[in-house]
């Protein structure tokens, strides 16, 4: 069983203990293919990766998780009621930090498991569909990634249509987007990325609080909070598409515990992401909900006076980053970490700083970027762009999926006692609550798209 552990190996961080137990635990697996760890011993490495303090990577996730997320929740609440928002940002932020702590499981029983396609190839291989099950994971993490890169290009969009008055035409404030964003994402370590999270979530912060503040003195809405509505299911399911997308980072978590210098420090990394997010996102979304009124606009940003939302985002442009794009360069740079690995897995080159390692990495980068602008010109309405990323990616990423790890994991084990059979019952209930976010998703979001008019692909008028 040794070649499922690559920390055995010389340079890696993993505790001798956990090593021995997952040895007792791991008999079953033998079929499982051999990997060896994507970064390889990197003590005279010139590009070091494994960097990362939990602290560190709390803040990378916290910027990944928060930008967009925070934006999309108070018209989500206007939209289902008070009550029903709030229980479900609660609860559903409750059941992905037990999701998430699941991949660290997987990851820990599976050190070698850097993507959610090597994953895909550890669950497939006891059938013998290994290589199928890569390329089905690995190819709807990259989608995914990209499709929340096109995203944060969209929010850029709407951000400089506003501080600007619509002062030229939205393609080429994509087009300032994809630029800006493909400059902070040329460093290959995450450390280099990490500091600029601090900027980003310092930033989107202070944005946020402004946005309460001012909204609180401005009152545009009418003064009535609704504690229930009652809403077509098309309309209210896309509501909830957008407080799951606010939960929506699992998909990069096996990149970010790989590039940790103590792995087993994960838990710790987790609890800081899902206290900060969730804490957040009720105190915003209410807020801004209570003063805001039926008529809270999404992005958030935009619900306040014309002059008071153009301070507002301006404060979420520090001297030193975008946040908004930030935390699209961390999903952008995740996605281009999977296709570089996976290019050089096994050889030395990812760690050189030569010409064909360096123009490698900023080749792929370039491209996914592309990819990701077309992307966010061709679905211009950032909900319906939020809803449609849900149920096809993060509904399976963020809960799907970890039920599904959890009942690998546990294998002939359902029965062993109360505890395994409440977890198999809550765990199966998680597969199923990402197959109806998946599928109710795409209904609803196909529908929206379908009926905004006023949504034109590849056109100069302001996004919504």
């Amino acid at each position: 069983m040794a070649h499922l552990y690559p920390e055995r190996m010389e340079g890696a961080h993993w505790d001798k203990h956990d090593t021995e137990k997952r040895d007792a635990e791991n008999q079953s697996f033998d079929n499982v293919p051999s990997y060896q760890d994507p970064f390889g011993d990197e003590r005279l490495a010139e590009v070091q990766y494994r960097t990362l303090h939990w602290w560190q990577c709390g803040m990378i996730m916290i910027a990944e998780t928060i930008s967009l997320g925070i934006l999309s929740l108070p018209s989500a609440v206007a939209t289902l009621g008070l009550v029903a928002a709030v229980i479900l940002i609660v609860g559903l932020g409750l059941v992905a930090t037990y999701t998430g702590y699941v991949i660290g499981q997987f990851k820990l029983r599976y050190p070698h498991v850097h993507s959610m396609a090597d994953a895909g190839e550890v669950l497939f291989a006891p059938i013998g569909l290994a290589p199928f099950g890569r390329e089905l994971l690995g190819t709807a993490q990259l989608l995914f990634l990209i499709f929340i890169m096109g995203s944060h290009i969209l929010t850029f969009t709407v951000m400089m249509n506003t501080l600007t008055e619509n002062g030229t035409c939205s393609i080429v404030f994509g087009v300032v987007g994809l630029v800006i964003s493909f400059i902070f994402a040329l460093p290959r370590t995450l450390r280099k990325v990490s500091w600029l999270s601090f900027a980003s979530f310092g930033s989107i912060l202070a944005a946020v609080l402004i946005t309460m503040i001012a909204i609180a003195i401005q009152r545009p809405g009418d003064g009535k909070v609704d504690a229930t509505t009652k809403i077509d299911v098309a309309t209210g399911f896309l509501a909830v598409t957008n407080i799951v997308f606010a939960y929506a980072g699992h998909v990069a978590f096996f990149g970010f515990i790989s590039e940790m210098k103590i792995p087993t420090d994960y838990p710790k990394t987790l609890y800081l992401l899902q206290g900060t997010d969730t804490c957040m996102y009720v105190v915003a979304a209410v807020v801004i909900y209570y003063y805001g009124g039926k008529g809270v606009k999404s992005p958030a940003l935009s619900s306040t006076a014309p002059v008071t939302a153009k301070l507002a985002y301006g404060i979420a442009i520090p001297t030193a980053s975008l946040p908004i794009v930030i935390a699209g360069v961390i999903n952008g740079h995740v996605a281009a970490k999977y296709i570089y690995v996976r290019l050089f897995r096994g050889t030395d080159r990812m760690h050189k700083r030569n010409f064909l390692s360096i123009g490698t990495w900023v080749a792929i980068t370039l491209v996914l970027w592309i990819i990701a602008w077309v992307i966010a010109e061709a679905i211009p309405v950032f909900n319906d762009l939020l809803s449609l990323i849900t149920a096809l990616f993060a509904s399976w990423f963020t809960y799907g999926m970890s039920g599904i790890f959890w009942l690998f994991l546990n294998w002939g084990k359902y029965g062993a006692s109360w505890r395994k059979v409440s977890l198999t019952l809550v765990n199966l209930i998680v597969v199923v609550i990402g197959g109806c976010l998946c599928g109710m998703g795409l209904w609803v979001s196909g529908k929206s798209i379908h009926d905004h008019a006023n949504g034109n692909s590849f056109s100069c008028s302001a996004s919504e």
